[in-house]
């Protein structure tokens, strides 16, 4: 049976929702830790969700953080023309009128913007980049202020996230209800989780969820 989550708004993640960029992700970070003399499989798995910034303030001294930062941020725009469209995003955000929603990205706005551009995906007035904000993910800064961009309270908002700290991040700014994507999100406690966004329309006022890979106890409306 489908499941109707009644919002107002979609609070979008970009990188693993909209745009898949895991291997462009792969390839900038690794190349960053050898050139950093670090271990590409620790460093990694440490990036998803999480500003650049955090990342690089966590594995380099002070003294060597900023060119270590500038290194990783020119990598990754580099890298960005590589990225492409998950299925089901482009068809989704283009049923949505512009007002309904808003991309909340761990990335930095010229790489937030550049991943967009590559996968042929409309960037948005209400764009919250890495640069928008002093906390990220799981921090809920970035999504309360997605929420005020578009004039709706968070508790009339949906968010739909692939990651730990994203979710957590959705459900610390108090939205109605939180859509997983991918097999990332299934062990982090969202109201349903799809396979992607071909599973996902927008009816005016609402999600339909056409296809679940998990329900994580939400009554349908």
């Amino acid at each position: 049976m489908p499941t109707t989550l009644r919002c107002s708004a979609v609070l979008f993640d970009n990188d693993g929702v909209l745009v898949d960029s895991d291997a462009s992700v792969v390839r900038a970070w690794s190349a960053w830790a050898r050139a950093h003399g670090l271990d590409p499989d620790e460093v990694v798995p440490m990036v998803h969700g999480r500003k650049s910034r955090e990342t690089v303030a966590i594995l380099i001294p002070g003294d060597r953080q900023g060119a270590a930062l500038a290194d990783i941020d020119q990598r990754e725009v580099d890298d960005a023309r590589h990225v492409t469209p998950l299925p089901g995003a482009l068809d989704l955000l283009a049923s949505m009128p512009v007002g309904a929603w808003a991309i909340v990205t761990s990335a930095t706005r010229p790489l937030g913007t550049a991943r967009l551009t590559a996968a042929g995906l409309p960037t948005p007035a209400a764009l919250v980049t890495a640069d928008d904000v002093s906390a990220g993910k799981p921090h809920p800064e970035g999504y309360l202020a997605a929420a005020t961009l578009l004039g709706v309270e968070p508790q009339h908002a949906a968010v739909v996230e692939d990651s730990g700290a994203g979710i957590r991040a959705a459900r610390a700014a108090g939205v109605r209800w939180v859509v997983g994507v991918g097999e990332r999100a299934l062990d982090h406690h969202a109201d349903v989780v799809v396979r992607d966004l071909r599973d996902v329309q927008w009816t005016g006022g609402a999600l339909r969820i056409t296809r679940v890979l998990s329900r994580g106890g939400v009554t349908p409306a």
